[in-house]
């Protein structure tokens, strides 16, 4: 076991996806010389030479259309975009090839990639560098996304998508790069994609959460001592409905927190399936906890704009009345 934050512990999940399968090879801006913006890729090149760590032109669309290239023909590419907000840029490849390639082809051609970027906010960056895009990838059928709050779960979730042979967007917040540590296996393993994690059981509420929000609920939660239950999704698409929907009924009341913007965002579509599937066992009515659906204003803003730990708690009180 080693100490290790969230930007160790995917450095070491991308040396030993690469390691196990040479078919692996990472490309982006500044991923090889400089070990990506952030450091991800910190010493890959040494490890692995220019042909499987390659430093391309800022160009995001074609960084991804040339993953899903390298996908169809053999290759499994782990490509980096730097800021969540330029992966737009991409998006027409995402949507409209990577997703499509498997049910356009009747399972002739399968796309196995991985587009990793940070996401969120908290740490004061300019326009296109807070974005939360979960919802946008999560909407189209053909694409898995997923989004740790850990870096147990970061590492976990990273070998498993380098193992699939369907397109990954693999979200990593910002923030969470080096707010702390915890102890993370040396070996390779694997975290189930599509299986969400409760990391507190409780029976008078339910929380749930994911990404940057996951810590925050937890703090609230033991500084009031509210007898909570916490639920990571750890994955947006597919989303652990199961999960959800168990804790909901075994609690009976519900707060959905996540940084993304209220209108039209993850938070709607939970509260939707419970409100379905088990509105008969709630006792109050589902609570969202949320980003206005505003553009994500300039750093001076930003404290006013994300939810912080007075809403959870407003929410919380509000819920159990």
């Amino acid at each position: 076991m080693t100490q290790s934050n969230m930007v160790t512990a995917i450095n070491s999940a991308l040396q030993q996806a690469m390691t196990e399968n040479e078919d692996i090879v990472v490309l982006g801006e500044d991923v090889g010389r400089d070990g990506g913006v952030f450091r991800v890729t910190e010493g890959l090149l040494d490890k692995f030479g220019e042909a499987r760590v390659m430093d391309t032109p800022l160009s995001e669309s074609g960084i991804i259309g040339t993953s899903i290239g390298m996908a169809m023909a053999g290759l499994h590419p782990i490509s980096e975009i730097q800021f969540a907000g330029f992966m737009f840029l991409g998006f027409s490849q995402l949507v409209n090839h990577a997703a499509r390639y498997r049910s356009r082809t009747r399972g002739s051609f399968t796309v196995p990639m991985v587009v990793r970027t940070p996401v969120s906010g908290g740490v004061r960056t300019l326009e296109h560098h807070s974005e939360s895009p979960e919802v946008y990838y999560s909407h189209m059928g053909g694409l898995i996304v997923v989004e740790p709050s850990t870096p147990y779960d970061a590492k976990g979730l990273m070998i498993k998508a380098a193992r699939m042979d369907d397109p990954v967007v693999f979200l990593e917040p910002t923030k969470l790069y080096r707010l702390f540590k915890q102890e993370v296996p040396d070996e390779a393993y694997e975290v189930e994609i599509g299986k969400a994690s409760t990391i507190r059981e409780g029976s008078a509420l339910s929380i749930i959460t994911y990404g940057t929000m996951v810590s925050v609920v937890r703090d609230v939660v033991e500084r009031k001592k509210v007898d909570a239950e916490i639920i990571d999704l750890r994955t947006i698409n597919p989303l652990d409905e199961k999960a959800v929907l168990d804790s909901a009924k075994k609690t009976g009341r519900v707060v959905i927190v996540h940084e993304a913007s209220l209108s039209f965002g993850a938070g709607a579509e939970i509260a939707a399936r419970i409100a379905e599937k088990a509105i008969f066992e709630l006792d109050a009515p589902v609570i969202r906890v949320a980003s206005p659906s505003l553009p994500y204003p300039f750093p001076g803003y930003e404290r006013y704009y994300l939810p912080n730990a007075a809403k959870i708690s407003q929410a919380i009180d509000k819920v159990l009345r």
